[in-house]
């Protein structure tokens, strides 16, 4: 069947793509939950049906849960999907920190970047000094603020919680490529993706910013708009077919 997805176990963790297709554009995905933990296995219902919106091949990439092992193993997956041609990053809570970290980590080290990067709720001050913290605690059900702050300090270790690369929201967003964010107006994390969508545009980078009423509402309609961008800034295109 033409929209038959094919999961493959690759050396960095699960890829999937459409069965039959060699798509040369790949997507880094980096996973994360509320309690910034979980496993690339847990991406993979969206990235299967990215895989089928977009036309990519998606890899769910594992990486260590501690800074900055974390981001080290990220920038080893980013290596891997560039050498294949075309790529993006998608991250999700914690793997919004660290794909917005990847971003930073290239630019300053002159390599090229993805050709856009889509957060997702992402994680980006862990400082965790921020007014949405507070207004939206009751509303955020998705997220305990004081599980939140021990999973933080255990993830960030002995780094200084403002360090741009654990931090990428007081990091310079200068040269960045496009990038979409989606956030719920209702969660704890909404002033993140704010901060960071108004900081980015300031510094010259094309940025789309999706803000929905709840957390039902993002998951309904967030994965369309996700692949519409990964279309406009990274299409789609076949190799010859696969086999």
């Amino acid at each position: 069947m033409a929209n038959e997805i094919c999961v493959v176990e690759g050396p960095f963790g699960p890829e999937v793509h459409t069965e039959g297709t060699r798509p040369e554009q790949t997507v880094l995905y980096l996973h994360g939950d509320p309690r910034l933990s979980g496993t690339p296995q847990d991406a993979l219902p969206t990235a299967r049906e990215l895989a089928r919106q977009s036309g990519h091949t998606v890899l769910c990439a594992r990486y260590r849960p501690r800074f900055p092992e974390a981001l080290d193993d990220v920038l080893s997956a980013w290596a891997h999907c560039r050498d294949r041609g075309p790529a993006a990053v998608i991250g999700k809570r914690l793997g919004g920190a660290l794909a917005a970290g990847l971003l930073l980590r290239l630019r300053d080290e002159g390599a090229p970047p993805p050709s856009c990067a889509v957060l997702s709720s992402p994680v980006l001050d862990f400082t965790l000094d921020t007014q949405s913290l507070l207004v939206n605690a009751a509303a955020d059900r998705t997220v305990e603020v004081d599980v939140l702050r021990v999973r933080a300090a255990a993830y960030a270790g002995t780094t200084p919680r403002s360090d741009p690369r654990l931090s990428p929201l007081h990091g310079n967003l200068h040269g960045l490529p496009p990038i979409q964010l989606h956030a719920a107006g209702t969660e704890v994390l909404l002033d993140d993706t704010l901060s960071f969508a108004t900081r980015a545009a300031h510094s010259g980078v094309a940025v789309d910013v999706r803000v929905y009423e709840d957390a039902s509402a993002q998951g309904l309609r967030q994965l369309g708009a996700t692949a519409d961008f990964l279309r406009a800034w990274c299409p789609s295109r076949l190799a010859e077919p696969a086999g």
